[in-house]
């Protein structure tokens, strides 16, 4: 017995939650407080409800979305076919019996699971409390879709004006030195990337501080969105879902420019070119 308050008492110093196990040893939740203080209140919990916005769209004709994947996000599609996504639970054991005086000393049971929460940490170094979290998913789905729309349009931007393919832009900056648009850079190609680390390392730690996880992906204001285009909550939901499959399709075509580079050795352009000759 006391071993089992022992651990529960750990379990609420370390903000852990604990459920029924699978098995039949009983349901025991931890959330003792040390001292004389009662037991917290049991929290009713909310299941979420398919919002009436959702189109209920898959991602595959007559595929069905897990359960965690329940149409709340934008863009929700139920593309999880491996189970990254699905929420992570831990075993919660209790302490071993470790009297000398004992014959036998028995390992610690299974008292419950844990689950661990959704919620942002407060650190810039690790935000997220759970790496394969569903809200880590999407911010990284978000921030690469971003520069995959950056990265398709230029490629075929510089292509189109310089003649030179995407591919090849770093045997051009070796060779000729550094260059933008045909234009010569007064900096040598060690300077450019200390001034890429920098710049961009500063840009990410500050961007990872922001705490709040709608502000993370969307921050607005007069330097992200300058014309108050998302006032509406409407029209707001509506540029999230068309950037979200914008950004879906720009990571397939410049999957697509990769694939298409490695077999031909040409530009996107390059590569249309030779079909109308």
């Amino acid at each position: 017995m006391a071993t089992t308050t022992t651990a529960a008492v750990t379990s609420h110093f370390f903000g852990t939650h604990l459920r029924k196990p699978a098995s039949n040893i009983g349901r025991i939740r931890a959330f003792f407080n040390i001292g004389i203080k009662k037991a917290a209140p049991k929290k009713k919990e909310v299941k979420k409800v398919r919002q009436p916005e959702s189109d209920g769209l898959v991602w595959f004709p007559g595929a069905q979305p897990p359960e965690w994947l329940d149409g709340t996000m934008i863009g929700d599609r139920g593309f999880d076919p491996l189970g990254f996504a699905k929420p992570a639970e831990y075993l919660q054991f209790d302490l071993d019996s470790l009297d000398q005086n004992l014959a036998k000393n028995l390992a610690g049971d299974v008292i419950g699971t844990r689950v661990e929460a959704g919620e942002v940490k407060p650190t810039p170094f690790q935000p997220y409390s759970e790496v394969f979290g569903i809200e880590r998913f999407r911010e990284c789905e978000l921030i690469h879709g971003r520069w995959a729309m950056l990265g398709a349009l230029g490629a075929l931007a510089v292509e189109a004006f310089t003649g030179v393919a995407w591919q090849d832009a770093g045997k051009v900056e070796l060779v000729e030195g550094p260059s933008y648009f045909g234009f010569s850079l007064p900096f040598s190609l060690t300077a450019l990337i200390w001034i890429e680390v920098l710049v961009i390392g500063y840009i990410e730690f500050q961007r990872n501080a922001e705490l709040d996880p709608e502000k993370r992906l969307y921050p607005g204001g007069k330097f992200f969105d300058p014309l108050g285009l998302a006032n509406d909550p409407e029209e707001k939901e509506r540029l999230q879902l068309a950037e979200i499959k914008h950004s879906r399709l720009a990571m397939v075509v410049f999957l697509v420019f990769a694939i298409q580079a490695a077999v031909s050795g040409k530009g996107p352009i390059g590569f249309i070119a030779t079909f109308n000759q």
